[in-house]
């Protein structure tokens, strides 16, 4: 039978090799249909320049080798059983899509498309390769949400890299109990939300972790404590929140920790250093730890990196920090740690045992006593940054011992109250290239050794008491690009070497100094340079005509000097500058026609001056320029009506007598025409008998009115007291509109006009007319029968009168006359602001308000620049106006917004103007307050008690506007009784609850999805700390406005800088 059935065998045998052979066929076209529509959805040869990478992906091009001899392309087998089981094409420029057909790709057991512009969502098909070891598209632009679908059936995957994309939704649970034997899990800089799912903790192959930069939220998993082998943890910038499981300290192999920038609270484990006898980082920086930092920490001796600043940690640093001999990075920035005279300081002389040191950061905590000398055993190590700013505790003066850091790159000792010379040794820091000196007591001569620093490239060293000649051996500093010694007592003239400086390039600020002598002409060197503001010295002689040469300059301040001569023609090559201010010098001759030619100019400022001549027609043609006071000279001829000469509040032409013409508003007289014909001698004689008759008719009417002035003042004298105030000069300044165009302008003062009432007047909306259509403005109508309120005109007027800031309110003319009845009538007239007040935006009248909208309501961003304008004006006010003035009633209402959303400080009309001696941020800086009354809630609390009018205490006012903006609760709001108020509010909900306390409102005008971020987390704390800081209780624990300012501009920038890489991914 066995016979018979050998044929039948044969056949079988036969058919089943015909099969295979068949399939093996049909397999190696499916590896190859799969990637040529893998290479026709993957547009390439894109911007990365790398050309046509995927050329040898067809038949022709792959030899004998066929598609296994492709680009990126590895097979198995050998004949009709070569399987593709590789495909690696990282960064090659690949744009487009991956194509489903990736999944027919059956045998594939790596996949590398990583660093390309791929894009869409990653494809199911994914999940039919059961024998994908390795999978990597990270830093491409996949988006879609991370589907387990996708990936759980990869049961051979061993690493699994996506970061760096798109990729929105929660981790699917599946992933714990699926991918067991995954090694690296790297899912970094992506847009996952929800928890971290428990099931993680079934990974018990893995080694890496990292799910930092993205949006999670909630505890981390105790699971997690499971994984016994894992290496590293990275859950870095997210929104996790409570206490660090305990079980995390149990993972003996973890190598990093990195969990910074998340929400999570509690205390560092006393026995930490007992847990992890191989960590090289460890990074818990910008949570909400406190406590102590443990003494065991030292302990961990395999330490390289210990991050743990912007916490809430307090106590003593470690003093055996120098048993942590690969100590590289240590950041204890932004805390509450302490040291003083006695103790607290022990640390930094061990410190000097970690001998690969590099960059030290114990800024902005509470150390207080003398600066150490032990600094100076950090020659040590290879200490490249030493950051101690904001301590203002730390005094004395600085070691000469500084001058053996010789690997020193960056020094900052800016906001602390170190005092004396700068020792000569400074010199020896050879390496250094930033220096931050600025807001400390520093005092003496610039020692000329500061000339040896070849390698410096900024230098900052404003707000000191340094004093004397700048040495002529800063130029030597070859490689300066910003160099700032404003607000100093440097006095002699400026060395021709600084401008000399090649790289110069950032800024050069010299203002505010006593320095004097000519601008040599090498001032035309500094072709890079973008600002230079030399103002307020005494500063002489001609502008050299060089300077048109720094054609790169975009800010050019040279006010408050003692210039002269003409302003020279070569300013005109200046064309990318936007703002130039030659005010308040003895500058004579014409205004050169050529500035007309600098077309990105926005601000122009040569008032007071002796300038002549006519104003440049070619001005009008500045479609950029936003502001122009050419007041105070003496210029002649026809005022130009084109450009920006339209609109009366942008220029200012006051005090120049010679003027005519113009726009109406300006109330100049008609510009005549030198046409004048002689006349007949009968007609003189006819002139002549007119000229003498109305010259007769005026003086008695001159007469009479006097007589009846006299009779009209004795009347009103035992109502109106006689002023002790001098006239106000604003009235000198400006040309004066009447009454009967207020009145008309207001419809009478009617009520439908009105825009607000105040403590001494009334202001209206006031409509001008013109041939080129309507202005509007603000009217201020002051109440004279109102006690004070003559007072409040004058403090008005003198504060206006010496102000000129953007965000300060611009007075556009005044009025004193008499009004209908014959009474006093007194009147402001300011630039209209469309958007209202603050007030009206954060507290909306209940007839007029509805459901809160995007249109009715303020972004945080609103917000943050409302609050950096507001600082800024008082920074103004304080610290740069000659004498100091102090507001005396900053509130919401007196703050107004234009059509931009930019604010202005309104309401002067119990400003104070200091005594010229003040010194600003001081309680010297102060005067009696004797008639302030102020607003409930803003005002200091000590104006209560009688003390000083001070610039504290506008810091006072100033910190509760800001806390009211971003929790939109007022001060006097009902909930704030007994002890609890709006500061005692704010301060205890920070910062684990400062999401209770923010204005909800805020996030009408952002994505759901973007609000709570680690950013605007860091945002919302930053801001109302500041606030907080602002509004303590007493005076001279208050942050000084200029550090308040300097401190909102860095918050809204960081978070602007977020918010705007929010547009650009969502784009």
């Amino acid at each position: 039978m066995v016979k018979h059935r050998d044929p039948v065998n044969l056949l079988v045998l036969s058919a089943s090799m015909c099969l295979l052979w068949t399939l093996a066929a049909a397999t190696q076209a499916n590896d190859e249909a799969a990637l040529d529509a893998i290479k026709v959805a993957a547009v390439h040869g894109g911007p990365g320049g790398y050309g046509d990478v995927l050329a040898s992906w067809n038949g022709s091009a792959g030899g004998g080798g066929g598609y296994c001899s492709w680009e990126g392309v590895r097979c198995r087998g050998s004949g009709r059983r070569r399987r593709v089981v590789a495909l690696f094409l990282p960064s090659r420029g690949l744009t487009g899509v991956l194509s489903p057909a990736v999944g027919n790709l059956s045998s594939l057991r790596l996949l590398n498309l990583s660093s390309n512009a791929l894009s869409g969502a990653i494809p199911a098909s994914l999940g039919r390769l059961r024998h994908l070891r390795a999978l990597d598209l990270s830093y491409n632009a996949f988006s879609g949400k991370l589907s387990a679908a996708n990936l759980s059936s990869c049961t051979s995957l061993v690493d699994l890299r996506l970061q760096s994309n798109h990729l929105r939704g929660g981790l699917p649970s599946e992933l714990g109990n699926k991918l067991a034997r995954l090694e690296e899990l790297i899912l970094f800089r992506n847009n996952l939300t929800g928890t971290v799912p428990e099931s993680i903790g079934n990974l018990s192959s893995l080694r890496v972790m990292s799910l930092a930069f993205n949006q999670l939220q909630g505890a981390i998993p105790r699971s997690l404590g499971s994984i016994v082998g894992l290496t590293r943890l990275d859950l870095a910038f997210n929104y996790l929140s409570g206490e660090p499981p305990r079980s995390l300290y149990n993972l003996s192999s973890l190598e990093r920790l990195q969990i910074q920038a998340n929400k999570l609270n509690g205390t560092i484990p006393a026995e930490i250093g007992s847990r992890f006898p191989s960590m090289s980082i460890l990074s818990l920086s910008w949570n909400q730890f406190t406590g102590s930092i443990p003494a065991s920490l030292t302990n961990l001796t395999t330490l390289q990196r210990v991050e743990l600043s912007v916490n809430m940690l307090h106590g003593r640093v470690p003093p055996a920090l120098g048993r942590l001999r690969g100590l590289q990075l240590l950041y204890l920035f932004q805390n509450e740690l302490e040291a003083d005279d006695r103790n607290g300081w022990e640390f930094m002389a061990s410190l000097s045992n970690c001998t690969q040191l590099q960059d030290l950061n114990i800024a902005d905590n509470s150390f207080t006593g003398r600066l150490p000398g032990s600094v100076g055993n950090l020659s040590t190590t290879a200490l490249q940054i030493l950051r101690l700013e904001y301590n203002d505790g730390i005094s004395g003066s600085i070691p000469s011992a500084i001058g053996n850091l010789a690997s020193l790159e960056l020094l900052g000792l800016g906001f602390t109250s170190v005092s004396g010379v700068l020792p000569d040794s400074m010199g020896k820091l050879g390496n250094l290239a930033r220096l931050g000196l600025y807001n400390t007591q520093v005092s003496g001569l610039i020692p000329t050794s500061i000339g040896n620093l070849s390698r410096l490239i900024e230098l900052y060293a404003q707000h000191a008491n340094l004093e004397g000649a700048i040495p002529t051996s800063f130029g030597q500093l070859k490689n300066l690009i910003s160099l700032d010694l404003a607000n100093n007592r440097l006095n002699s003239s400026i060395p021709a070497e600084v401008f000399e400086l090649p790289l110069l390039s950032k800024y050069l600020d010299l203002s505010s100094n006593s320095l004097s002598g000519p601008l040599p002409p090498q001032v035309g060197s500094l072709v890079n340079l973008n600002s230079m503001d030399l103002s307020g010295n005494q500063l002489s002689g001609e502008l050299p005509d060089s300077i048109g040469e720094c054609i790169m300059l975009q800010g050019l301040w040279l006010e408050d000097n003692s210039l002269e001569g003409e302003i020279p023609q070569s300013l005109k090559n200046m064309t990318d500058l936007l703002a130039l201010n030659l005010s308040m010098n003895k500058l004579s001759g014409t205004i050169p026609e050529g500035i007309g030619a600098i077309r990105n100019l926005q601000q122009l400022d040569l008032a007071h001056n002796n300038l002549s001549g006519p104003i440049p027609t070619s001005l009008q043609n500045l479609t950029s320029l936003s502001e122009l006071d050419l007041s105070f000279n003496s210029l002649q001829g026809q005022v130009p009506e084109g450009g920006i000469f339209r609109i009366s509040r942008n220029f200012s032409v006051a005090g120049n007598s010679g003027l005519c013409g113009g726009i109406p508003q300006l109330r100049l007289q008609p510009c005549r025409k030198n046409s004048l014909k002689k006349g007949s001698k009968k007609r003189r004689v006819k002139s002549l008998t007119i000229a003498l008759a109305t010259t007769s008719a005026f003086l008695f009417l001159a007469f009479m009115a006097l007589v009846f002035g006299l009779i009209y003042w004795k009347r009103r004298r035992q109502r109106v007291k006689q002023s002790s105030f001098r006239p106000p000069m604003i009235e000198e300044q400006y040309e004066k509109v009447s009454y009967h165009a207020l009145e008309n302008g207001t419809g009478g003062f009617s009520e439908t006009n009105l825009l607000g009432r105040g403590s001494f007047g009334t202001v209206y909306r006031c409509s001008f007319q013109d041939e080129e259509g309507t202005t509007l403005a603000a009217v201020k109508v002051f109440d004279l029968e109102q006690s004070g309120s003559s007072r409040s005109f004058v403090a008005e007027c003198e504060a206006l009168r010496r102000v000129r800031h953007r965000c300060l309110m611009k007075i556009i003319t005044c009025c004193s006359s008499i009004d209908r009845q014959g009474r006093e009538f007194k009147a402001l007239v300011f630039e209209f602001m469309p958007n209202g007040s603050l007030g009206d935006w954060l507290h909306p009248k209940p007839s007029t308000s509805s459901m809160p909208t995007v249109s009715n309501t303020l972004s945080i961003v609103q917000r943050l620049n409302v609050a950096v304008d507001v600082m800024d004006g008082l920074d103004y006010l304080h610290n740069h106006c000659q004498p100091p003035i102090v507001h005396c009633d900053l509130k919401p209402s007196n703050i107004l917004l234009a059509q931009d959303m930019s604010a202005r400080v309104g309401d002067f009309g119990i400003s104070r103007i200091l005594p010229e001696i003040a010194r600003s941020n001081t309680l010297q800086n102060s005067s009696s307050t004797a008639g302030i009354r102020g607003s409930i809630g803003y005002v200091a609390p000590e104006y209560g008690e009688g003390s000083c009018v001070s610039t504290l205490g506008d810091v006072y006012s100033v910190g509760i506007l800001l806390l009211e903006m971003f929790t939109g609760r007022s001060p006097t709001d009902e909930m704030f009784r007994g002890s609890l108020d709006l500061h005692r509010f704010s301060e205890d909900a920070l910062p684990e609850r400062i999401w209770e306390i923010a204005d909800a409102k805020m996030w009408l005008h952002t994505n759901t999805n973007h609000v709570a971020t680690a950013e605007t987390e860091n945002c919302l704390v930053s801001v109302v700390a500041l606030g907080v800081s602002c509004s303590k209780k007493q005076p001279r624990e208050r942050t000084p406005i200029q550090v308040a300012a300097i401190q909102m501009h860095d918050i809204r920038d960081s978070y602007c800088k977020f918010a705007r890489s929010l547009v650009t991914e969502l784009e």
